[in-house]
């Protein structure tokens, strides 16, 4: 009987009936029934805690109630963060299970909740100590008992009241990681413009808790992943961009933050800032408790007041021999190297929001604003001392990892940085500020050299904005790229945020800047000589050596002084042909390069094409053809990607040039007999007649794929279409449609690929 009514108990509290005085169930019965379920106490500490928060209550027994739960819970927490994940994950926390089983997680909530929901003139005031504590049981019962978190994140009201709460500094940090978690497993994104005076809750954050706010924006701006594979398709982005007509909540939400007064400029304020500008905690405890929130973010902060406590009174019956002193040392030693890996914390967090924001729907905006307050600058200055500084055998880590992982903060602050300078320079002329005054001079001096007009951008560059001191941070980056080890996993990083500065209208000045600093040797290097078998890294530096050659003849000539024996060139094109998906834009370069090579009549030019591996190889047709059939053959409508659609783009240069030289129709005729070499007539052309028409659907409508596959190619987005208007033509009489090398019996080209 007694197990019945206790059943009852929980499915109507878990209801949020709170039914325990209405049933009258006696202390005894519970007690009796504690003791076999080993509740701990629990649910008589829940039935107090009811009995102490109804509406008309000061809230004054509360906290002691809660002082008591709090333990049980927080030490299950501890075991969740401190053991091995999946070991934790198997584990079972009975305490936590049994505190939201009766209805403690719902009583928490209507607790912290309830001042803004009674209309009384006199608002009931929690104290900030009950808060805290309400919010610490929350989170540990979060991370401890599967489906809470959820269960709060689609309670909106008690979401967007979280924020309110980051107003207090006293409870800011466990709201935060509160709020942190629960939008993690949201299922809709928060709309940024619903929370309560949000710019007003912006400016109130001092430097500190901006940096950890910043955790909390990068779940809102940045787009959902879908998780699935084929869902990452050019056919199922371009379905559910048609679905799609508005700007999404995570763009919306980046507008939102832009037009926060001061937003951008505090954030670059606190992504250039030195460590000895941050205004440290004063002692060392809040210090641990703060540095444990990043380590695992879990507020844990019972058992670190025990860790404290146990420090402090080691510290006081210490002795003053040699040993005590040492260890006092290490304990003063111990807050400052916390503040320089809680700055990398900050730092990472900062620059994650910059970056999303530099790839957003308002980019212009964000690069005119953070080259006004000198990000660029100020990252330039703190390149040795921080971002890639030397680690120390004592470097601090996260919790479970080494400093050699991925996850550690030293690693992701690097590539993170990486990744904001890619997005910086990627197509725009603000990339020149990754320079300083006298680089930009010696910009100007090489164009004067080859007696070419100076890039307009160069010129537009406000001096007062580029990097101070010696080196710019293009020039720095460079440096540490050439010592990184073979192995390095920054690598891929820092040949995209190369590439990315090279990338748009071709630039001589800007390739032979590089060329000057061993840049290409340093990338046939790896290629070559360390033979890199790492598909990441293989296809940055395929790319960036593409972007670093094109169209420039001492590029060619100094390739072919590196490349100087057979058996090197050889290996260098088993590197191409083991994976056309990662080099085909090298192959694009060099094929364009060719081209408008032979159409010079220079001397130096005539030279390197007779001398070259690279070019000579490129010349033979077979060669040509070689590549064009198996770049159709490896990609295919329904598998198309934007990682692999440069192949597509790769075989129309190829054509394209063939077309200029009136040579269109014995390609095509070539390739034809390529199939039926293959005993599979059809198989090619019906491929890439499929591909073609999706060609069509995917860049006619798409305004900035359009402009780089222009800027790239130095050939009229005019042409482009011409050229596959006249592939695709129905004529089964034109020598340059498709349709006219495909036998009726193997005829295939009216498939419907579209995306349901």
């Amino acid at each position: 009987m007694g197990d019945k009514i206790i059943f009852l108990v929980m499915k109507h509290w878990t209801h949020g009936n709170h039914v325990l005085p209405s049933l009258q169930i006696t202390e005894a019965l519970l007690k009796e029934r504690d003791k076999q379920a080993k509740w701990n106490g629990i649910p008589l500490l829940l039935q107090k805690l009811y009995e102490h928060s109804h509406p008309n209550s000061d809230f004054s027994q509360c906290q002691s109630i809660l002082k008591e739960i709090s333990p049980l819970l927080s030490m299950e927490a501890m075991v969740y963060v401190t053991e091995d994940r999946k070991a934790a994950q198997e584990s079972s926390f009975p305490n936590t299970y049994t505190f939201d089983l009766f209805g403690g997680v719902d009583l928490l909530v209507e607790i912290l909740m309830r001042p803004t929901l009674i209309t009384q003139k006199k608002k009931q005031k929690i104290s900030d100590d009950l808060i805290k504590d309400c919010l610490s049981i929350l989170y540990n019962t979060c991370i401890c008992t599967e489906g809470v978190t959820r269960r709060l994140a689609e309670r909106n009201d008690f979401v967007l009241f979280l924020f309110t709460l980051m107003t207090n500094k006293k409870t800011f940090l466990q709201t935060a990681t509160l709020i942190e978690d629960i939008l993690g497993v949201k299922k809709e994104m928060i709309q940024l413009d619903d929370i309560p005076n949000l710019a007003s809750l912006v400016s109130s954050f001092d430097q500190q808790q901006l940096a950890n706010f910043c955790r909390i924006l990068a779940v809102t701006i940045s787009e959902l992943d879908t998780g699935s594979d084929d869902k990452h398709t050019l056919l199922a982005k371009n379905a559910q961009q048609k679905k799609n007509l508005g700007p999404s909540r995570a763009e919306i939400n980046q507008a939102t933050l832009l037009n926060i007064p001061g937003f951008i400029e505090r954030l670059c304020k606190l992504a250039t800032r030195k460590v000895s500008e941050t205004t440290g905690t004063s002692s060392f405890l809040q210090e641990l408790e703060e540095w444990y929130t990043w380590l695992d973010n879990a507020l844990v902060l019972d058992a670190l007041m025990r860790v404290a406590n146990e420090e402090a009174e080691q510290s006081s019956t210490e002795s003053s021999d040699e040993s005590g002193l040492a260890n006092t040392s290490t304990r003063t030693q111990l807050p400052q190297s916390m503040k320089i890996m809680h700055e990398i914390m900050y730092k990472l967090e900062v620059l994650y929001v910059l970056c999303v924001l530099l790839m957003g729907r308002q980019r212009n905006q964000v690069h005119k604003m953070i080259a006004e307050f000198r990000l660029i600058p100020g990252l330039n200055n703190l390149f040795d001392k921080l971002i890639w500084r030397k680690h120390s055998a004592s470097a601090l880590v996260l919790h479970g990892h080494n400093q050699n992982c991925d996850c550690s903060p030293d690693i992701t602050l690097k590539i993170q940085f990486l990744r904001l300078l890619q997005s910086f320079s990627d197509h725009h002329e603000n990339k020149y500020l990754l320079l300083n005054s006298q680089e930009l001079n010696e910009l100007s001096a090489i164009s004067h050299k080859a007696n070419i007009p100076e890039v307009d951008a160069v010129v537009n560059t406000d001096r007062s904005l580029v990097c101070d001191g010696k080196r710019g941070l293009l020039t720095r980056l460079l440096q540490v790229m050439k010592k990184e080890p073979a192995e390095s996993s920054f690598r891929f990083w820092q040949a995209r945020a190369v590439e990315s500065f090279l990338r748009g209208t071709t630039s001589y000045a800007d390739q032979m800047f590089l060329l000057k600093r061993g840049l290409l040797e340093h990338i046939l290097y790896c290629i070559v000589d360390s033979e890199c078998k790492s598909r990441d890294v293989l296809q940055s530096y395929f790319d960036l050596l593409g972007e670093l050659m094109k169209f420039n003849i001492d590029a060619f000539k100094r390739f072919n002084k590196y490349i100087n024996t057979d058996e090197k060139f050889q290996i260098f094109l088993n590197q191409i042909n083991s994976s056309l998906v990662d080099s085909n834009m090298l192959v694009r370069c060099i094929t364009l390069s060719l081209d408008r090579f032979e159409n010079q009549s220079d001397a130096k030019v005539a030279e390197v094409l007779s001398e070259c591996r690279l070019l000579s190889y490129m010349s033979q047709m077979s060669m040509r053809m070689s590549f064009l059939f198996r770049l159709i053959n490896i990609i295919h409508v329904q598998t198309l990607t934007q990682e692999n659609v440069s192949c597509l783009n790769t075989s129309l240069v190829i054509l394209m040039l063939a077309r200029r030289k009136e040579k269109l129709p014995f390609y095509l005729r070539t390739l034809q007999q390529m199939e039926y070499a293959e005993k599979y007539p059809g198989f090619i052309l019906n491929n890439f007649h499929s591909l073609l028409r999706f060609w069509q659907q995917h860049y006619l409508n798409k305004d900035k794929d359009s402009t780089c596959l222009e800027n790239s190619s130095c050939i009229s987005f005019t042409y482009w279409k011409e050229t596959v208007s006249i592939l695709l033509s129905p004529d089964r009489t034109s020598p340059c449609a498709i349709v006219s090398y495909i036998d009726e019996a193997y005829m295939d080209i009216d498939r419907d690929f579209s995306e349901e």
